[in-house]
């Protein structure tokens, strides 16, 4: 059992999710190696066995790529539901209706932060397809839908303004041993 984190009875699945440029992935691998776990970014392995993401949309559009994605998912959740694992969503992944579903059996950790926050990151990244044009204009417009699914599945919520990965990362796995123990007395 690392950290009193994953083991037989827990959600060892954790799953953190958030708008783009947030830092799921760096925050997720620093997560995972604290706690012992496999990562797994969602987005990684699309790109792995698809190609880019910004290739998917523009060949196949939208639609195709949340199908693909949504897949990439539940293989994920599945595939690490015996030993546990962190894993990274894309930002728009909480959309899919059966990706909502399979985080009722996770542990899911919401990163939130603001579009200054992200501004930096979008700037220096501009390969995201759904950030065409104005991209903080286009950003904030995603995140300000998404938000609500965001706070509605979330069964942490982590505020990533301020700290540097490592910090972020140790505020996760303290919020998550604090979620654990209560879940524990619950369930006692």
């Amino acid at each position: 059992m690392a950290h009193g984190i994953s083991g037989p009875g827990s959600r060892s699945v954790i799953v953190l999710m958030g708008p783009m440029a947030v830092g799921k992935s760096v925050i997720g691998q620093q997560l995972a190696q604290h706690l012992g776990l496999p990562f797994i970014d969602t987005d990684a392995v699309i790109v792995e066995q698809h190609g880019t993401i910004a290739d998917i949309f523009a060949g196949r559009g939208e639609h195709a790529f949340r199908e693909i994605e949504a897949r990439t998912v539940a293989r994920a959740v599945e595939d690490s539901r015996q030993d546990g694992a962190v894993i990274s969503l894309g930002g728009g992944a909480v959309l899919d209706s059966g990706t909502q579903q399979l985080l009722g059996g996770c542990t899911a950790v919401y990163l939130e932060c603001d579009a200054d926050t992200v501004a930096e990151r979008i700037a220096r990244n501009s390969g995201r397809p759904l950030l065409a044009g104005d991209a903080m204009a286009r950003w904030q417009t995603l995140f300000d839908a998404r938000r609500p699914v965001y706070t509605r599945l979330a069964d942490i919520t982590i505020d990533v303004r301020s700290g540097t990965v490592a910090e972020i990362a140790l505020r996760v796995e303290e919020a998550l041993q604090s979620f654990m123990a209560v879940k524990e007395e619950v369930q006692q």
